[in-house]
């Protein structure tokens, strides 16, 4: 069973200027900043072919030695999807937008637009006071993290009336108290995107197949990823505005930004069991992603790049399959130039 303390992370923003080879993540970030003005209410393959090789006698050798089956390790590496729910029994409606915290105490809530209104926004402000703000689609309930705490939380549904500005639809305060701190970062939300049928998490589970740990899984969906996802350049510096990662297909495509990277590994990550926090906010002066992951006997593990069997240092996937540069990991090896400004 998950502990359900978590320890307190501190971050400072950093006192240095560094040259980060990613600092066109910017544009990957989550809705931030506020684009709503409220109105009033009324407002080479190896070769597979025969091979007569020789032995120095003459003689044919025999059949290459088969590569031995891997051992099934100790940990239950079975797929643990969550499936959040809408049970509508604890229901906040209005003539175009509910709101079902049914299951607030799991650490989300779902919301659903059935409005005639294209472009819809969604904020939510937790007893933290950091305002999140997303797009929310329409006709379908859309799960999102409750990372505040416990307390109240005002949920507010927006409509575009033109350009910048939107008119309240609808603003409740919904009463949360989470009993399992960690499962928020266990279930599926819009930036965390997955299900069992996902091929990221038939992957994840393949790839854990051996580990004996949580430990020897996060590092064997971290290793796979460093080694087999690319950096995205001219994505980043696109900028994509509302970007939200579809995490399959950063698998398919095998390249991507930070984003991706982060949701890409918390999804594989979750679907282990193993809580998985996706970080938004600031490495040195480049708007960024990253994970920090909780693991059992030890507490969460913030900012690593690599385990060398006794410690593990930034688990910052982008930055580890980007580089190798001794001066980069130096500079992000204990997170103190990392400063957290949201997590999903």
């Amino acid at each position: 069973m998950f502990k359900k303390s978590i320890r307190k992370i501190s971050y400072s923003a950093a006192a240095i200027s560094v040259m980060i080879m990613l600092s066109g993540c910017s544009g990957s970030a989550p809705p931030s900043g506020d684009p709503i003005q409220s109105q009033a209410s009324s407002k080479p393959a190896a070769d597979t072919s025969a091979d007569s090789s020789i032995s120095p006698s003459g003689d044919a050798s025999s059949e290459p030695e088969k590569e031995a089956e891997p051992v099934k390790g100790s940990r239950d590496n079975s797929i643990k999807c969550l499936v959040p729910l809408q049970d509508e029994t604890s229901l906040l409606s209005c003539d175009v937008a509910s709101i079902d915290y049914s299951h607030a105490s799991d650490g989300y809530i779902s919301v659903k637009y059935f409005g005639s209104v294209p472009i819809i926004k969604l904020r939510i402000t937790g007893p933290d006071e950091v305002v999140y703000t997303y797009d929310l689609k329409t006709n379908d309930y859309e799960v999102f993290p409750l990372t505040g705490g416990n307390g109240d939380y005002t949920v507010a549904v927006y409509e575009n009336i033109e350009g910048t500005q939107y008119a309240v639809a609808m603003s409740e305060i919904v009463p949360v108290q989470i009993e399992d701190e960690l499962t928020a970062y266990l279930y599926p939300n819009q930036y965390v995107n997955f299900t069992e049928n996902s091929e990221c998490v038939k992957l994840a589970s393949e790839l854990v197949y051996s580990a004996n740990s949580d430990l020897e899984a996060v590092s064997a969906v971290y290793d796979y990823i460093i080694n087999n996802i690319t950096y995205d350049t001219a994505k980043a510096e696109s900028k994509p505005t509302n970007y939200v990662p579809d995490v399959d297909e950063i698998l398919s495509i095998k390249t991507g930004i930070c984003l991706d990277y982060a949701s890409l590994m918390c999804s594989m990550l979750r679907s282990q069991g193993i809580p998985t926090r996706l970080e938004i906010g600031y490495a040195a002066d480049a708007y960024h992603a990253w994970i920090s992951v909780h693991i059992d006997d030890i507490g969460w593990v913030n900012g690593i790049i690599e385990f060398d069997g006794e410690k593990w240092e930034l688990m910052d996937p982008t930055f580890g399959a980007s580089t190798n540069d001794a001066t980069l990991k130096k500079f992000i090896g204990d997170g103190t130039n990392y400063t957290l400004q949201k997590i999903y």
